[in-house]
């Protein structure tokens, strides 16, 4: 069920001292016995409803409101419901200790939100949810304005939930004023957070407000209409005066590496602490379990952890950058409407680390909050990548071909294109006379745009690199450092082993009077060897 008002959230980090820490954790441990409660009595009633006859009569039927009627009918039958599950919620709640820390309100959300997740697994909309390990559930929301509430005291704004008195910590510079513009909104419910930060505890509050998000003077809000090609690695922008094409959030990509590492050595800790649970050719053995996990692994699981958080925070910044550089350009945006599910099954990682889909969230939260509009056309009416504006014809290209090539042979970028074509399409239809109108200003835009930009076919798309001397393999070699002049002796001893079947030995030398004269040699310095290459720009 839609809200009927728009709602944005403001987060805050809430001042706590250890003792408040402690009644927090066991709240939220008490939340979690909650969740875990209800969602393993709704996956019983889920199970049970699913093998009634009535269920797989309504499940044999064409889609009608017989069949919905049923359906509800069916689901009324056995108490598979948010309101039965609550009840449920509350029984528990009053059976055990729970009861001396929860309230109604929060007992309540709690279960809707474990009855929500059923539900979308009985829709087939999401998988079977999991029950929430020890520290797994970090949050608790209240219900309206009460129990968990935001209030004034001494001009100050506080969290008060059942005699904990939580104050926020506000910016003190502040200089958009951003922070007094949410917290005058009318505050629809509070939710607690709890974020493990660089090994620490850290608690926030988040404050659902009522109304649209507010805007920061000082980003600029162009005027015309920009076509978007959003890829899984690459996003291009072009206005009437703009053309830009760059990585898309490229500085994800720079910690996979940190990661994988990570996740080795994560792996070889378990496989050491539980030989029980693999077999002798290193694959897992069906059906064991990893029950012992040592003090290393767990040092290495917060490290991961940290690392995702950090991958989060730089996704979440270079998007809302990038966001505000797209609606500085203009205020209606045009791009295709693309199948995101698509994009996971063919470039899953890159989506894991850029999450596009986010992008466009937040692209269309920060214009409606700017005045602005984000217009998704067709793809399969439209097919920017295929089609050309001068012949009207479709050409189907592989991934690995980025440019486009006309009939005349000239070529132009083809994310650059495709984002030029979306400025022109009007109720999901490509103008083609509003694109020959336009090409001969937009060519040399789009040329100068492509310049420097050398995309793969992977799609990972930077600049031509640059060697820096004294750095890596441009590093000179020292010729008159000890290792290097061991490392020749070395090579010159061997060399002489390996002839010395064929060439007889010196006479009146003896061998230590060969090794001196190998410790005493000096090699000279050797050229660098890039001097025997073409630079990069004859290459």
């Amino acid at each position: 069920m839609c809200a009927a008002t728009p709602s944005f959230i403001a987060e805050f980090p809430l001042r706590t001292n250890a003792a408040d820490e402690r009644v927090l954790a066991v709240r939220l441990e008490a939340a979690r016995h909650i969740y875990n409660a209800c969602l393993d009595e709704a996956l019983k009633r889920l199970a049970l409803m699913r093998q009634s006859k009535d269920w797989q009569a309504a499940c044999s039927r064409p889609k009608s409101k017989e069949r919905t009627a049923l359906f509800k009918a069916v689901m009324l039958r056995f108490g598979f419901s948010s309101a039965s599950v609550q009840k449920h919620a509350e029984l528990c709640r009053d059976a055990c200790w729970i009861g001396l820390h929860l309230g109604s309100h929060d007992t309540q959300t709690t279960s809707l939100r474990a009855f929500k997740a059923v539900q979308m697994h009985a829709f087939g909309k999401r998988g079977r949810p999991r029950f929430k390990g020890k520290t797994r559930l970090h949050s608790v929301e209240g219900k309206g304005d009460a129990v968990i509430r935001l209030r004034w005291q001494d001009e100050k704004p506080v969290v008060l939930w059942d005699g904990l008195v939580l104050p926020l910590l506000r910016d003190p510079r502040d200089r958009d004023g951003w922070q007094e513009q949410a917290l005058s909104c009318r505050t629809k419910y509070v939710r607690v957070l709890r974020r493990n930060v660089r090994g620490k505890t850290r608690w926030y509050a988040q404050l659902v407000q009522e109304g649209l998000v507010p805007r920061k003077d000082r980003l600029p809000v162009g005027a015309g209409i920009v076509g978007l090609d959003l890829g899984p690695s690459t996003i291009a922008a072009v206005s009437d005066t703009d053309a830009t094409l760059e990585p898309f959030c490229p500085g994800v990509a720079d910690m996979d590496r940190a990661i994988r590492r990570l996740q080795r050595a994560m792996d070889r800790s378990r496989r050491a602490t539980n030989p029980d649970a693999f077999n002798a050719d290193g694959t897992y053995r069906r059906g064991a379990r990893i029950t012992v996990r040592s003090r290393r692994y767990r040092v290495l699981a917060a490290k991961k952890a940290e690392v995702e958080r950090c991958l989060a925070a730089e996704r979440k910044r270079a998007q809302g950058e990038l966001a505000n550089r797209v609606l500085a350009q203009g205020d209606t945006i045009k791009m295709e409407k693309v199948s995101y599910r698509s994009f996971q099954r063919n470039f899953g990682r890159s989506v894991k680390r850029r999450a596009p889909s986010l992008f466009v969230s937040t692209l269309k939260r920060k214009a409606a909050s700017a005045g602005a509009s984000v217009v998704e056309f067709a793809t399969r009416t439209t097919r920017l990548s295929q089609v050309s504006h001068d012949t009207g014809e479709y050409v189907k290209k592989p991934l690995s071909q980025r440019w486009h090539v006309f009939a005349d042979g000239s070529r132009v970028q083809r994310d650059l294109y495709s984002a030029w074509l979306a400025r022109f399409v009007e109720q999901d239809r490509l103008d083609a006379s509003q694109c020959a109108l336009h090409w001969v200003a937009a060519e040399p835009l789009l040329r100068r745009a492509a310049l420097g930009f050398n995309q793969s076919a992977i799609g990972v798309g930077f600049a031509l690199p640059t060697v820096r001397k004294g750095v890596g393999a441009d590093r000179p070699l020292q010729g008159e450092g000890r290792w290097t002049e061991a490392a020749d002796a070395v090579a010159q001893a061997r060399a002489a082993e390996r002839s010395s079947s064929d060439t007889p030995r010196t006479p009146g030398v003896s061998h230590g009077e060969v090794q001196r004269t190998w410790r005493d040699h000096k090699t000279p310095t050797a050229p660098h060897r890039n001097e025997a290459c073409p630079p990069l720009t004859q290459i």
